[in-house]
């Protein structure tokens, strides 16, 4: 339910506010145990969202770090390289 709830700070080029948003809305639903909320939880669940977001925001444009930038490509491929350790390709056997 959470994968798109990832690291966001110190990557070039920065996270979007697509990421962010993502992100909160994983969290929310995470909070909520809501997929999708029912009509009568859709405001206050909306809501939450976006407040997450904004607060998020706020955290990742306040943080200071002596690092240099993340590269996303370079962390992808880490990313697919612990996935394939992890997930073995399965071989048909007919």
């Amino acid at each position: 339910m959470c994968r798109n709830i990832r690291t966001l700070f110190n990557f070039a080029p920065p996270a979007t506010e697509l990421e962010i948003r993502d992100a909160s809305l994983q969290f929310v639903r995470k909070l909520s145990g809501f997929t999708v909320p029912s009509k009568a939880n859709e405001p206050a669940f909306e809501a939450a969202v976006a407040d997450v977001a904004a607060v998020a925001r706020r955290l990742i444009d306040s943080l200071v770090t002596t690092t240099p930038p993340r590269s996303r490509e370079v962390e992808a491929e880490r990313a697919r390289a612990r996935s394939a350790l992890r997930f073995p390709p399965r071989h048909a056997s007919h």
